[in-house]
């Protein structure tokens, strides 16, 4: 059976966002959908949710299948760079390399490893199976100069949605159709 971890970000949970009707959408189409609480979701580490990742997913091979949102779309790379093992795909949503718009000293804190310390997109690339990468044009914290990141970087598809903000309920986003359509494609 094809599995999918969907992978939330910052101070998100799985019933947030868009993450329970994919999960619901994904299960009528036949797939095993996870969408893990990640650890300490306010002050989301490399340290905490790269393993917490790697123990939900277990062995990955060709069925299983990422989807991240935000830090989750960082999470999934980290993982991949050290995965004994290559996915099906990756669907990559509001995913990051550089951020704007952080407040807060504490902000400023969290994203900085995240940031900073980097990632080897040569081994992430070749576990990562085929890569999508969903922004949109009026995310107030993702600059569209990490769309040519992703595609460089990691060989993505890029998908450009109009106005989705940071794909978030605050955004008004609770469904989110184009990861179901090019997830599909990545399984055929």
């Amino acid at each position: 059976m094809k599995r999918v971890f969907i992978v939330h970000g910052w101070s998100s949970n799985p019933t947030k966002d868009w993450h329970p009707w994919l999960k619901r959408a994904l299960e009528k189409k036949g797939f095993e959908v996870f969408v893990p609480a990640m650890p300490d979701t306010d002050h989301p580490k490399i340290e905490t949710w790269v393993p917490f990742l790697a123990k939900q997913v277990g062995k990955p091979d060709e069925n299983t299948f990422l989807v991240g949102h935000s830090v989750g779309c960082q999470t999934i790379l980290r993982f991949l760079e050290r995965a004994k093992g290559e996915v099906g795909g990756c669907v990559f949503v509001g995913g990051w390399f550089s951020l704007r718009g952080l407040e807060t000293k504490d902000e400023i804190r969290i994203a900085k490893p995240w940031l900073e310390i980097p990632i080897n997109f040569e081994k992430a690339r070749r576990a990562a199976g085929k890569v999508v990468a969903i922004f949109s044009d009026n995310d107030p914290y993702v600059p569209l100069s990490n769309m040519k990141l992703f595609e460089q970087n990691l060989g993505a598809k890029i998908v450009l949605e109009s106005k989705k903000g940071h794909f978030t309920d605050e955004d008004g986003v609770r469904e989110l159709p184009a990861v179901v359509s090019e997830l599909l494609k990545l399984v055929k």
